[in-house]
């Protein structure tokens, strides 16, 4: 693998990982009663943006480390998945 395949494998990873991440306990403006004009009820109160990107970041380099040495080692390699073999 080389390094930019490296660095776009972990891209990926890192921003699914975030979009799982980013709703888990949101607190929305509407549950906490402090709406601020302009901006929706469902908007959020409390982000912690800071410490979901560290988490993202932790979570995606294990997820990544497991799909690199997958890749490297060649455990599943393209060949397995060839459909038109038995036709």
């Amino acid at each position: 693998m080389t390094i930019g395949a490296a660095l776009v494998l972990f891209a990926i990873v890192w921003f699914m990982v975030l979009f799982i991440v980013l709703p888990l306990r949101l607190t929305t403006q509407g549950e906490c009663g402090d709406v601020v004009p302009g901006t929706p009820k469902s908007a959020p109160a409390n982000v912690n943006l800071k410490r979901k990107v560290l988490w993202v970041t932790i979570v995606s380099a294990v997820i990544w480390a497991g799909l690199a040495a997958v890749i490297v080692t060649g455990v599943i390699s393209i060949g397995q998945f060839d459909i038109y073999n038995g036709i």
